[in-house]
């Protein structure tokens, strides 16, 4: 039996129905993120210690972004 994945909208999913942000369902050893306006597309699956460095090169300030390999 597998357990059911739930799904967590991120808090700055911002005003209105909240549909423009991104979801992500927590696992033992993965993280996945997908679209909340496409939940049936394409999702992204991360180990938990990949998770944190792609988080945190989402936040980098823009001029940072042409320093990530």
């Amino acid at each position: 039996m597998t357990t059911p994945t739930i799904w967590k909208k991120s808090s700055f999913s911002g005003g209105g129905e909240g549909n423009d942000c991104v979801e992500i369902a927590e696992g033992p050893t993965h993280i996945r993120v997908r679209d909340s306006k496409a939940p049936d597309r394409a999702i992204l699956t991360f180990t938990a210690q990949a998770f944190t460095p792609f988080v945190d090169a989402l936040k980098a300030p823009a001029a940072d972004a042409g320093s990530v390999a």
